[in-house]
């Protein structure tokens, strides 16, 4: 057991994973990140740098896995702005890299050191044009560790930069844990590299291996070439990208559930506010009304098809988020009207207590389900469900 701070567990995750260059420029809260790959990768015979800013940074990143690298940068708000052209670009050349964003409150310099959830759409469609992109978020220090070098896997595995959120508390907070073992997924390769064409799938050759490639932000074949008036072409090639993802969603939805064998009430949360959500299960129970959570580890892609699912086993759905309203929106949808869904929102840098999540499930139930409380937590475990 050891006893670790948020940012430090995504260091060591990202070490773990097999990171051997990071580029970032320091801002609060994510700026220990960054201390501890300056202390880390240099004994790793890896790769450090202070960028001027967070534009470069993610540019470095960039190149640095087409030099055959694994990458990461880490930032904030106003930083994960800056990154939105060059996360474009990621996704147009199909870079594996890992974007960490530790969420303040916002918009603009707003709460440096106070925590919030207010990137999450953002993450998601910051950058122009439709692209695919996967974001994980977490809520605890071990999920932090874990999720981190989950990061990693699913890029090097789909090719495809891949967001971590974090945010100003869990960033900051410390707890004891056991680093665990874990899988690390290397990048693929193709079979052969005689005439491999550079964007032909998930696999990936770096400079100077292989061929000549041709790697452009323009609309481009599978050879790397231009082809930027071939609307066609384009589209293609983005739904060729967007498949990647939609036929391996086993592997890429990650979440936690409690309580839900007989829930009739649903809780669904993410990040900092589903250790409050968990707490507030219990208190519902305590109370009689079956209560259980949905903790979603991956945001985007968004788990519609089991979202969908629970609703039509329960009574109604709450979502309490760090923001006005942002994933209550996509959430809205999944459900298609089966049930009532309210939102619980706040911005104000505070976080949720268990007894306000509690209050506004009671608030949207009169009735008293549970004739028993159950004992232990219930925790269901299975696929991608991490403990």
């Amino acid at each position: 057991m050891r006893l670790i701070q948020g940012n430090e567990a995504c260091a060591l995750g990202a070490i773990e994973a097999g990171c051997t260059f990071y580029a970032g420029y320091p801002i609060t809260p994510a700026s220990e990140i960054m201390e501890w790959m300056a202390r880390l990768l240099p004994k790793m015979n890896g790769t450090f740098i202070q960028m001027e800013d967070e534009i470069a940074s993610i540019a470095a990143i960039i190149g640095a896995s087409w030099s055959g690298a694994k990458t990461m940068t880490a930032t904030s708000g106003p930083g994960f702005s800056l990154m939105q052209e060059n996360l474009g670009y990621a996704s147009m050349t199909e870079t594996p890299c890992v974007i960490v964003n530790s969420q303040r409150g916002g918009p603009s310099t707003g709460l440096p050191t106070l925590p919030s959830q207010g990137d999450v759409m953002q993450a998601r469609w910051g950058t122009h044009g439709d692209h695919p992109i996967i974001v994980l978020t977490t809520s605890s220090v071990l999920d932090t560790y874990e999720m981190t070098v989950t990061a990693f896997n699913l890029s090097e595995a789909y090719r495809i930069p891949v967001i971590l959120l974090l945010d100003a508390t869990i960033s900051h907070m410390r707890e004891n844990i056991e680093i665990p073992e874990m899988e690390i997924i290397d990048r693929r390769k193709p079979a052969n590299i005689t005439g491999f064409k550079a964007f032909a799938d998930e696999s990936f050759l770096p400079f100077g291996v292989g061929e000549q490639k041709v790697v452009t932000g323009l609309a481009h074949g599978e050879d790397g070439l231009p082809r930027a008036s071939d609307g066609e072409n384009a589209e293609h090639m983005l739904r060729r990208t967007y498949e990647r993802m939609e036929n391996n969603l086993d592997e890429i939805l990650h979440y936690k559930t409690y309580h839900l064998d007989d829930a009739e009430m649903l809780i669904i949360s993410y990040g900092i506010t589903s250790r409050a959500s968990k707490a507030a299960v219990q208190i519902l129970r305590k109370e009689g009304i079956c209560t259980g959570l949905l903790d979603m580890q991956t945001l985007w892609p968004f788990p519609e098809k089991l979202i969908n699912e629970l609703a039509r086993n329960v009574k109604g759905i709450l979502m309490p988020e760090l923001n006005l309203g942002q994933m209550v929106m996509p959430l809205k949808a999944a459900v298609e009207g089966a049930v009532p869904v309210k939102s619980l929102t706040r911005a104000d840098g505070q976080l949720f207590t268990p007894d306000q999540i509690a209050e506004a499930v009671m608030e949207m139930t009169d009735s008293r389900v549970c004739v028993e409380v159950t004992k232990g937590n219930n925790q269901i475990n299975g696929g991608n469900n991490h403990a």
